[in-house]
């Protein structure tokens, strides 16, 4: 409960911040979440940090919908074990179309929360968005667009 009542005061406090509701866009704002405890930046550039589960997507504004390319996405995941780790970071860039690919295995078990890849996505002129994505049972693939919201009302 504790949980809910903080990830929806950031939901609250990243609209106000924005200057308006989510129904100001012509595309919906992908939700924050928590970004945990096992964030640490600069992780090394690649796009694949292993095989068995390929998450993609596009990279988009909530002002317009448009592509943001060169979007900077860092990921983070429990490894196969459940433990989080170097090996299981990685940096990737959305491509001149917004487009983004990241393979990896299924994030193995960790407490009781459901299999889950963590993404904090930075572009210029946009708020950072930090988000999670949860994978559903038995899925190989996964299409998760990264939408935006401009950092600024002139952007909009």
């Amino acid at each position: 409960m504790k949980n809910l009542l903080a990830m929806m005061a950031l939901l609250a406090t990243t609209l106000l911040s924005a200057g308006g509701s989510a129904g100001a866009y012509r595309c919906t704002p992908t939700p924050p979440d928590a970004d945990g405890p096992f964030y640490r930046p600069d992780a090394p550039v690649r796009s694949r940090i292993g095989s068995g589960y390929l998450l993609m997507g596009e990279v988009k504004s909530a002002a317009d919908c448009r592509p943001v390319g060169g979007a900077r996405i860092e990921i983070w995941m429990a490894g196969p074990d459940g433990l989080y780790g170097d090996p299981w970071r990685a940096t990737t860039f959305a491509r001149p179309d917004g487009r983004y690919h990241f393979a990896s295995h299924v994030p193995g078990p960790y407490g009781s929360r459901p299999p889950h890849i963590h993404l904090i996505v930075n572009a210029p002129g946009f708020q950072e968005l930090i988000t999670q994505h949860y994978l559903q049972p038995g899925a190989g693939e996964a299409v998760f667009d990264l939408v935006l919201i401009p950092s600024s009302r002139k952007d909009r």
